[in-house]
């Protein structure tokens, strides 16, 4: 590539999301594309910041898109190409592999999307994990199930956070549900139920080095809020206590481990409340959803998604330097609402920073130097939402992507 001309980059969206990401990658002077599928063509993208938007078909499947991108190709010359959601990670791996990009290839990506490959991959490398066992061999269930008691989680291998989980409590349950799932069985993994609470660390990674990291805790596990109701809650962990010490430790063992090179992760971790210890849950290359990505520059300044774009601008030509961050606290209080634009102006907390937008969605964002006081108005807000919004829906058996 010309030191001349402008890094050509292509990226792919399932879902609406990664606008900062795009703007910033333009305001670096980077040639932006965006392809993503025609349900989202009307979606508010930063067109200003963009060349050119182009949509396939909303199942388009991965050899698809691979043909599309190869056309395009004929006549654009992308050196980079990026995912901003986690059903796009292997697309693009598989599509920089076709082309012959950099970037993190089939092998990489399968770490940060496939649930039994960054199991396996963890345990033989000594970083915790919950007992599980791939669905595959019924003999290998039935000794999974004799040695495990029961309940167990069957946990589908490629969606996203806790979509398509079913938490199964007696070994008729397995056996009826995998007679459902037929030939798709092996696309599935049995895991240990482990109660505790869940936690979750937001990187920054440039050459193999994590350079930047916030350790968050949920107030539910978002397993409970997708499949259950309530109100979703994450906020930071209080800094350099026991918990915030060995999450740091234990993401960076998992990031070296899977070897991520470049770019942002949201590694996803549960404390027993059994013997107190933490064990790996997933990992994911991208920015975390339900406006984690708020929390993170309310806390701390670092916007995730401007940072992973300064990456994949840069590359290799020039060293990365985080920018300067504070160390304050900040959380979130979102959930599903009753009214379609929810009326939240009677919170008025001097600690909110922002209201996010959402049509069907109440939340707040609030940030203080104090770790008590952000606790204290997440425990309210989670009160006061289930009075005025909260509403529910049944969790989707599979993500609509």
């Amino acid at each position: 590539m010309s030191d001349e001309r402008p890094v050509q980059m292509l990226v792919l969206a399932s879902y609406f999301k990664g606008e900062r990401f795009m703007q910033q990658a333009h305001a670096r002077g980077a040639r932006v594309w965006l392809l993503t599928v025609e349900r989202l063509l009307g979606k508010p993208w930063p067109r200003g910041s963009l060349v050119d938007v182009f949509a396939q078909g909303d199942e388009s499947t991965r050899e698809q898109t691979i043909r599309t991108v190869s056309y395009l190709a004929r006549s654009l010359r992308f050196d980079r190409i990026v995912a901003l959601d986690d059903f796009d990670v292997e697309t693009a791996a598989a599509l920089r592999e076709h082309l012959r990009l950099p970037g993190m290839g089939d092998t990489t990506a399968r770490y940060f999307r496939d649930k039994l490959a960054m199991r396996v991959r963890a345990r033989d490398e000594g970083i915790p994990v919950p007992d599980f066992v791939h669905v595959l061999n019924h003999d290998a269930l039935r000794e999974f199930m004799q040695r495990v008691p029961a309940p167990w989680m069957f946990k589908p291998r490629g969606e996203a956070s806790a979509t398509g989980i079913i938490k199964i409590e007696t070994e008729e349950q397995l056996w009826r549900t995998l007679d459902s799932k037929g030939d798709d069985q092996s696309f599935y993994l049995l895991e240990r139920y482990l109660p505790g609470d869940v936690f979750h660390v937001d990187s920054v990674v440039a050459d193999y080095e994590v350079v930047f990291q916030e350790c968050h805790r949920c107030g539910k596990p978002p397993f409970n809020v997708a499949h259950g109701g309530g109100i979703f809650t994450t906020s930071t962990v209080e800094r350099g206590s026991a918990d915030d010490q060995e999450l740091v430790r234990l993401n960076m063992a998992v990031l070296e481990t899977f070897g991520l090179r470049r770019g942002v992760s949201h590694v996803e971790f549960i404390k027993s409340r059994e013997d107190g210890k933490f064990y790996f849950l997933e990992g994911a290359a991208r920015v975390g959803g339900a406006h984690i990505a708020d929390v993170v520059e309310a806390s701390s300044g670092l916007n995730l998604w401007q940072e992973w774009a300064n990456l994949e601008v840069d590359d290799e030509q020039r060293p990365y330097h985080p920018p300067k961050v504070y160390e304050d606290y900040a959380g979130v209080a979102i959930t599903l609402a009753r009214q379609e634009h929810p009326d939240l102006s009677g919170y008025n907390d001097p600690e909110i920073v922002l209201r996010p937008a959402e049509e069907h969605h109440a939340g707040l964002v609030i940030r203080s130097k104090d770790h008590a006081r952000v606790q204290s108005l997440l425990e309210s807000y989670q009160e006061r939402f289930l009075q005025d919004f909260c509403a529910s829906l049944p969790a989707p058996a599979r993500s609509a992507h």
